[in-house]
């Protein structure tokens, strides 16, 4: 992944990469909503990060994917510490894949549970 992106900016490091599964983490400071709660959007941009990075494991370098939906559920509140993915996929076809991210506190505890779906474009969309 290029440097100075917003994964950057997040704090957001990849730990782990496979076909079977992508792991990675971010850290809890710097992340936080208003009333001192990591953010949600935070917990969107962890999971669609490592739900696009195993998409690209299945697409590339024939297909690139891109994001078609995220839908996340917070099921726990984090206000310290750092907060661990790990994306697996649901389906993987030719044109598109399903992939589940479950996000986990430093205790171990669910936080999230999102799934995102990526189309796998046959080029590169343009910038």
């Amino acid at each position: 992944m290029p440097p100075g992106q917003l994964n950057d900016r997040m704090g957001i490091e990849i730990l782990a990469v496979s076909r079977e599964e992508v792991r990675g983490r971010m850290p809890v400071a710097g992340n936080l909503q208003p009333y001192g709660l990591l953010h949600g959007g935070a917990s969107g941009v962890l999971a669609e990060t490592l739900g696009s990075v195993l998409a690209a494991q299945h697409a590339l370098p024939e297909r690139f994917p891109v994001g078609l939906e995220l839908a996340c559920t917070h099921h726990r509140a984090v206000t310290e510490g750092w907060v661990t993915g790990v994306a697996r996929p649901i389906h993987v076809g030719r044109s598109t894949s399903t992939h589940e991210i479950v996000l986990t506190d430093d205790q171990g505890r669910r936080t999230c549970t999102a799934r995102l779906t990526c189309l796998h474009r046959d080029s590169r969309p343009r910038t």
